[in-house]
């Protein structure tokens, strides 16, 4: 055994870029991409890529340079996933939804040596090389080159808006067919690199490798079940974790990207009806979008759309809502440190015998680790001890496996905090059922304790959702002076509907322990969210602060009940064992 020799026949580094090459060869003539009227098939797309890293070269951009670029899901940014790790740089995809000066602290963080621009989006962007320039000027930052600035006119309908001398499609043109592309010879080697949305703290530059990418992919394109022929709608950010991978994914499938410029309910149903999509990713908020869709936006939908969803657990309700349309729904979870989902709510045929209620309180769950995921555990932080699969004892979230991230760019210190004894610590609580899924509870800062009782947030939010008139909710803690903090109530209500804070609460009361009934509801028009549309609680918590407590709370608040008791009709682990008789 020891006299085997590890060779370029039998051992070739993991990437994703193979998945491209391959489908240029088996699905040449097969579409895509499809952008408004345009239309390039899978050789096409193979030879713009090769086009796009022959001109990045030219360019001076060599190994491990960062290539920054600002633009929604358009064919640019889908080429730009192969074409500039091809030439050996990583792929730096912003959040579109952030402004001049979170911009500038990117480029500037990670020394991006060239930086592409939707036309869509120059004025931010040029603030943000303003304030870059500004800042280098009067010292209050580090010496830093300025990127090479590179504009992406729309290729469908051009605009003619420029920022200096080069545009996209010029870089295309003038690059070569045939370039091979850099050869990678450690698929440790970084491939993108991906900021935090920071809800909890500064963003944080993630590092992705290779070898990580492409198993992520894998795992995903099996655990979704992705057949070939696909059509997928990006409703998804591809800035997000690059599309969850599947930029990547539907390369090694020979699907068809439907790229959409906006995410509005218009845009969707159009895609959906005229491109006969069978899938899509999306947070929970596009199902709202979906959902309130006015007649005149909406198109029939006569074939079944699988639709993966993470971020903010789905309730209930939303996903009865959605299933009743025609949509699949698959619950993932993951994170910007995990390259995307790492668990996946993998779906059991004797489920299908239970209700449509049950079901979807089943597909609420985050579900059991991707394939190439080592290991996935619920522990307590401070004795490392997994937590019984009671389905109510709760602990932080860890993950184990290759599709983890390399580390935080420039920072050892929190690197060294995320992974810790072996494991990569989330920062979210959840609890493990019976039968081995897992659900997340809550940020582990969002958890509220209330006279010694953990109340999840997200278990309340879920309950609210369910009513008629609500359309987001948010729970956060409030100061109490007896029991120290008590869950408070922001909540968004349904366009035309009305209600007061008395009938929320008698709502809640009825189903739900009386211990973690908010004691104050709050209607505001919107809640505060960031970049990612994921709700800023720390914001809530603060304005929590300057409310009072709701004189509609029973005064005799008397702890009765067992921790964790639950109405029957949310008890998920009693669902599983009727499955089971």
């Amino acid at each position: 055994m020891d006299r085997l020799v590890k060779c370029q026949a039998n051992y070739v580094p993991l990437t994703p870029l193979t998945f491209l090459k391959r489908a240029s060869m088996v699905y040449s003539s097969r579409t895509s991409v499809i952008y408004g009227g345009v239309r390039f098939t899978w050789l096409q797309t193979y030879e713009r890529c090769c086009r796009l890293a022959y001109s990045l070269r030219s360019l001076n951009v060599v190994k491990n340079d960062v290539v920054s670029v600002l633009a929604p899901n358009i064919p640019a940014l889908y080429e730009m996933h192969f074409a500039v790790p091809m030439a050996g740089a990583v792929l730096n995809a912003i959040n579109t939804r952030l402004d001049a000066k979170n911009i500038a602290t990117i480029l500037r963080h990670s020394e991006a040596k060239v930086f592409f621009i939707d036309y869509q989006y120059v004025p931010v962007a040029s603030e943000a090389l303003r304030l870059l320039v500004d800042g280098s000027k009067d010292g209050s930052l580090a010496e830093y080159a300025m990127p090479l600035v590179i504009v992406i006119d729309d290729i469908d309908t051009p605009t003619g808006v420029r920022l200096g001398n080069l545009e996209y499609e010029q870089l295309v043109v003038h690059g070569n067919p045939q370039y091979p592309g850099e050869e990678l010879e450690d698929e440790w080697d970084a491939i993108a690199l991906n900021y935090t949305s920071g809800t909890t703290s500064a963003p944080k530059g993630v590092v992705y490798s290779h070898r990580g990418a492409f198993l992520s992919t894998m795992s995903l394109i099996q655990g979704w079940e992705m057949g070939t022929e696909a059509v997928y709608l990006w409703s998804l950010p591809m800035f997000h974790c690059n599309g969850w991978t599947f930029t990547w994914g539907v390369a090694a499938r020979g699907g068809t990207n439907v790229c959409i410029r906006n995410t509005t309910a218009k845009e969707m149903y159009k895609s959906i009806s005229q491109h006969k999509v069978t899938h899509m990713c999306c947070a929970p908020i596009v199902f709202n979008i979906i959902l309130e869709a006015k007649p005149h936006e909406r198109c029939e939908i006569t074939n079944k759309v699988n639709i993966l969803t993470g971020g903010a657990p789905p309730p209930a309700a939303l996903l009865e809502k959605m299933e009743g349309l025609g949509f699949h729904i698959m619950h993932a979870y993951g994170l910007t440190e995990a390259t995307g989902p790492a668990l996946v709510c993998e779906w059991q045929t004797k489920w299908n015998q239970l209700s449509k209620d049950n079901q979807a309180r089943l597909k609420a769950r985050q579900g059991v680790g991707i394939l190439t995921l080592a290991d996935v555990d619920v522990k307590n932080k401070k004795t490392m001890e997994s937590v019984p699969h009671d389905g109510t004892t709760m602990g932080e979230i860890v993950l184990r496996g290759s599709s983890i991230m390399k580390g935080y760019l420039k920072d050892e210190t929190e690197t060294a905090k995320a992974f810790h004894k072996g494991w990569f610590f989330t920062g979210d609580v959840g609890v493990i059922h019976p039968d081995g899924y897992l659900e997340i509870r809550d940020r582990s800062k969002d958890v509220i304790i209330s006279g010694g009782e953990n109340i999840s947030s997200v278990e309340l939010e879920s309950i609210l959702f369910k009513h008629p008139n609500i359309l987001e909710a948010a729970v956060v803690a409030m100061p109490h002076p007896r029991w120290g903090e008590t869950p408070c109530a922001f909540v968004v209500l349904k366009n035309a509907r009305t209600t007061t804070e008395t009938e929320i609460l008698t709502y809640c009361r009825q189903k739900m322990s009386k211990f973690m009934v908010p004691k104050k509801v709050e209607f505001v028009t919107e809640l505060p969210k960031n970049g990612t549309n994921k709700v800023l609680k720390a914001e809530l918590r603060e304005i929590a602060k300057t409310l009072k407590i709701s004189e509609n709370t029973p005064s005799n608040n008397k702890r009765s009940e067992p921790r964790y008791q639950q109405d029957e009709l949310y008890d998920q682990d009693k669902i599983l064992a009727m499955s089971r008789l």
